[in-house]
């Protein structure tokens, strides 16, 4: 049985991208709504805040100091977890998910995936690989959405700038296959993806904020669309949750930090023709 919540939702104030200030935050909407949410949703719900862990991951594996609070685990359950995976152990699901244990016990072992590619795009695979496995129909759209987005924008810049398409691209989806590999203009995905055509343009964008803003845009439209009839339920919360993180990421975003970002990502690629994964 689908749980309603009807008070949180009928609470929640009415978002827009052009939003100068928040009255909730990604923190805020953990330590608030979360606790209101049956263990199923909260499982839905985690499958948003993993990004953090994802990334707390990887910095507790190159011996970084920083650590993201907003991650579904602290920084002594993660360092537990990762010495009993380099120590042989196995981590049930329901425990630590099975995508990080097979992430990291690869990242020590050194396998075949680990040394083909970044770490961070091998990490960004196998999270999106696992999102999409829930059984959330709406949840598990939206991250095949935003992976497909995220990799055509990555597959457009690479042609544009004749790096290896295929090196860019993150995921093992029928999409991420013909954007490997195919060279008619739309990737032979015009008749399967119905936005094509607007990503197609907003790879056109010179100006790498306007860029990305347009994404955030599509994206937006994606989510109010596809969740226009979910009332009071855990996909309407998680659509807030999603959207208060971009109104959050463009308040601390002005124009000089994106043309520094853009001037950044030119230079890694002249010099090491990958895709910083900030840019994922």
């Amino acid at each position: 049985m689908t749980s309603k919540y009807y008070y949180l939702v009928a609470g929640l104030p009415e978002l827009s991208l052009e939003d100068s200030k928040l009255s909730y935050t990604v923190a805020d909407f953990k330590s608030e709504f979360y606790p209101f949410l049956s263990s199923d949703d909260q499982r839905l719900i985690n499958l948003y805040y993993l990004k953090y862990d994802n990334a707390n991951v990887l910095a507790m594996l190159r011996q970084e100091e920083s650590f993201d609070p907003r991650g579904c685990f602290s920084a002594e359950q993660l360092e537990e977890y990762i010495k009993a995976l380099k120590e042989g152990d196995t981590l049930p699901d329901a425990v630590f998910p099975s995508y990080l244990s097979a992430f990291i016990t690869g990242y020590f072992q050194q396998d075949a995936p680990a040394q083909q590619l970044l770490p961070e795009d091998r990490l960004a695979s196998l999270y999106y690989a696992y999102a999409m496995k829930c059984k959330n129909r709406f949840v598990a759209q939206w991250f095949e959405f935003n992976l497909t987005v995220n990799n055509c924008l990555v597959a457009l810049a690479a042609r544009k700038y004749k790096w290896d398409v295929a090196s860019c691209i993150v995921g093992d989806t029928a999409v991420c296959e013909a954007l490997r590999t195919s060279t008619a203009r739309d990737f032979g995905l015009s008749a399967e993806l119905d936005y094509l055509d607007s990503v197609m343009k907003i790879g056109e964008t010179e100006e790498l904020v306007e860029k990305e803003r347009k994404a955030d845009l599509l994206r937006w439209k994606w989510m109010e669309e596809n969740s226009c009839f979910c009332y009071f339920t855990v996909e309407r919360l998680f659509v807030f949750l999603m959207q208060i993180e971009m109104i959050e990421r463009w308040i601390m975003l002005d124009k000089e930090k994106g043309n520094q970002m853009f001037r950044q990502l030119i230079s890694s690629l002249k010099d090491q023709v990958k895709i910083p994964a900030e840019f994922r």
